[in-house]
């Protein structure tokens, strides 16, 4: 526990060249997973009906497929839910809704499989799913460039653009992952982004304040140093909300059930590269625009004002 008392010495900006090229590749590789696979959109976005079926022992999805091809349904979606026993079967609009397309589903797997039982129906409109797509991407863009007006009134432009950065990247690292593994993008995945946006920003606002402390009391220090001193000085408080935030978020991801799983990766995600981006992405990208103390330190009053304060 000696580590969370004392300040650290750890010379981060000295790697920040092998994080820039880190992070690049990083982002290259989620843009290019995002473009060949793409974001496995859930009805919420997509729009169709979803049905859930249990089975008292576990099933072959390849089976559950075949059957549902053979009864007319071969564009279905077929996926686990939790365990091998539950089954989500993803259904098109244009296949219908309401309890005649599950009770049709249903007396197809029954059919097959005498065991099968409803467990729950869902049904999105093709219209919502568009709208709700449209406002989730907006809500994404409406976040950042609020971010980036609060930042730059707050601090100064160029640590406004660093702090979009780090929150940019994020959200891209965070979308690349889910589109490699495929997992599925609902509604409550995009209000985990949202979070993550939130979370990522705290962490960079806190860097930055003590930054622009440090400006004002180290008069001799270079702007590198001045950062890694402010870096080093968060770390405990940056290690420790951290690791409180990601023991909470493994758990409701082991334990917390199939529907909060996307919800809580996303955020574990988040937690991982939003500590990583405050410290290499939203500091490195303010010091490569140049910011120096002239950029943060108030200028000298003048006139009376000035005077008065002469001892």
């Amino acid at each position: 526990m000696d580590f969370f008392k004392r300040e650290t010495r750890i010379d981060f900006m000295a790697h920040r060249l092998w994080a820039a090229l880190l992070t690049f590749a990083l982002i290259a590789l989620a843009v290019g997973l995002l473009s060949l696979r793409g974001l496995n959109f859930g009805l919420d976005f997509t729009g169709g009906t979803l049905v859930e079926v249990g089975y008292s022992q576990a099933v072959e999805l390849d089976r559950i497929r075949s059957a549902l091809e053979a009864g007319g349904y071969s564009d279905a979606v077929v996926q686990n839910f939790g365990t091998a026993r539950d089954v989500l079967i993803r259904l098109a609009p244009d296949a219908g809704e309401g309890d005649a397309l599950s009770n049709a589903v249903l007396e197809v797997l029954r059919a097959d499989n005498a065991d099968a039982e409803l467990r729950r129906v869902e049904f999105v409109g093709p219209q919502v799913g568009e709208e709700l797509t449209e406002k989730g991407g907006l809500a994404l863009l409406y976040a950042l460039a609020g971010i980036l007006i609060y930042v730059a009134f707050r601090f100064e432009y160029r640590f406004a653009i660093g702090a979009v950065a780090a929150v940019v990247h994020d959200v891209v690292i965070t979308l690349g992952i889910f589109a490699g593994i495929g997992m599925t993008f609902d509604l409550t995945v995009l209000a985990a982004l949202l979070a993550v946006i939130g979370y990522s920003l705290n962490d960079t606002i806190v860097v930055f304040d003590r930054i622009r402390e440090n400006f004002i009391r180290m008069r001799k220090g270079s702007a590198v140093e001045v950062t890694n001193r402010s870096i080093n000085q968060m770390l405990p408080r940056t290690v420790v909300t951290s690791l409180t935030t990601l023991l909470v978020l493994l758990a409701l991801f082991l334990v917390g059930g199939e529907l909060i799983r996307g919800f809580a990766l996303a955020l574990i995600i988040g937690v991982v590269v939003g500590t990583y981006s405050s410290i290499y992405v939203a500091g490195s990208a303010a010091l490569a625009l140049g910011v120096s103390k002239e950029d943060l330190i108030p200028p000298p009053k003048e006139g009376e004002d000035a005077e008065d304060e002469r001892p």
